[in-house]
């Protein structure tokens, strides 16, 4: 059993490409993401103007903040292979969300005279594409690289 254990981890060493982090840009990826869902509007609706993640469901923003939140717990814990699952799986969800958003804003009412209606005065902006662009920055901060130096802002998985 140790020796499997041995040369598990003997790989693990010699092994020269192994995920690398880079630091500037995940932390911007997490400023863009968790800005853009305060600041930048997802729906314009027309008496109220333009709408934030919180304003238009709660439950979006708060999905959306917890896993980010997970993704700065692995960023700081430097668990690079867990940290890159949850970019993936928050890309996956603001996609959801968005076509979750888009499809309520189409069929709210189950009646098709008003939901045209709707259709016609409620419209997405661009602050969905501001969040998944800031969540694909989240995912691109991980790489594959070479163990050496020269590269500071770089550093092997533990």
């Amino acid at each position: 059993m140790s020796d499997k254990i041995h040369k598990v981890f003997s790989y693990l060493t010699k092994n020269k490409d192994m995920n690398r982090l880079n630091k500037p840009m995940a932390i911007i990826g997490f400023i863009v993401v968790f800005f853009s869902a305060i600041f930048c509007p997802f729906l314009k609706a027309p008496l109220q103007a333009n709408w934030n993640l919180y304003q238009v469901d709660m439950g979006l923003y708060m999905i959306t903040n917890g896993l980010l939140g997970l993704a700065v717990l692995l960023f700081f814990m430097r668990k690079l292979r867990a940290f890159r699952i949850v970019g993936l799986v928050l890309v996956g969800w603001l996609v959801l969300a968005m076509g979750l958003v888009y499809f309520q804003i189409h069929n709210y009412f189950g009646w098709k005279l008003i939901d045209n209606i709707l259709v016609k005065t409620l419209h997405m902006k661009w602050g969905w594409a501001v969040i998944i662009v800031g969540a694909l920055i989240i995912i691109f901060s991980v790489g594959k690289g070479s163990v050496g130096k020269g590269n500071p802002i770089a550093e092997r998985e533990d």
